[in-house]
């Protein structure tokens, strides 16, 4: 960040009196930009013992397998965005079961929500930013072309609690990946 958003003049980096990080402060104004991580939202949508995946259409990771989900808009709670996302991506409409994963990704500073749901209906389409969309039993997940760590562990969490018949909450923090 080089200019203030309110009154356009220069910021520099610098620990604000009261806080204890490294804050843009804008050199005129005084006004403090708080820079936070953004959050993602989405849903593993089941139907008939099969999850929905999205092939991606876009960038990053174009042409691999995810779950609905995307970055949540201003003015929508987490439950509303996660069903957007799911109907803009797969047009589809599935019911809320429970937030069954909570992700941290520090090191891009994200936070991932993963809502377990139910399709009302087995009709879904890809979307403008898919190039398919279909269901897969646990046996047809293509692990080696999922998109993201997150949503793999998250369809990983989901297949262990299914086998042992009982699903859970699952707080996650996610490590930077290896160098390699």
């Amino acid at each position: 960040m080089h200019f203030c958003t309110r009154c356009g003049g220069p910021v520099s980096l610098r620990v604000p009196a009261g806080d204890s990080n490294l804050r843009h402060v804008c050199d005129v104004c005084g006004n403090i930009h708080y820079l936070n991580p953004k959050v993602v939202v989405g849903t593993l949508s089941e139907w008939e013992g099969k999850v929905m995946l999205c092939r991606r259409g876009i960038e990053p990771r174009y042409g691999l397998w995810t779950l609905p989900a995307g970055f949540m808009e201003m003015g929508e709670t987490t439950a509303q965005g996660a069903l957007r996302e799911t109907y803009e991506e797969a047009c589809a409409r599935p019911e809320l079961i429970d937030l069954f994963t909570l992700i941290n990704v520090t090191h891009i500073s994200q936070i991932h929500m993963l809502y377990r749901a139910r399709l009302l209906t087995p009709d879904f389409a890809a979307g403008e930013e898919s190039l398919e969309v279909r269901l897969f039993d646990e046996a047809e997940i293509p692990w080696e072309q999922i998109a993201f760590r997150s949503m793999a562990a998250t369809l990983r969490c989901y297949f262990e609690d299914r086998a042992r018949g009982q699903f859970q909450f699952h707080p996650i923090d996610l490590p930077p990946p290896e160098a390699g």
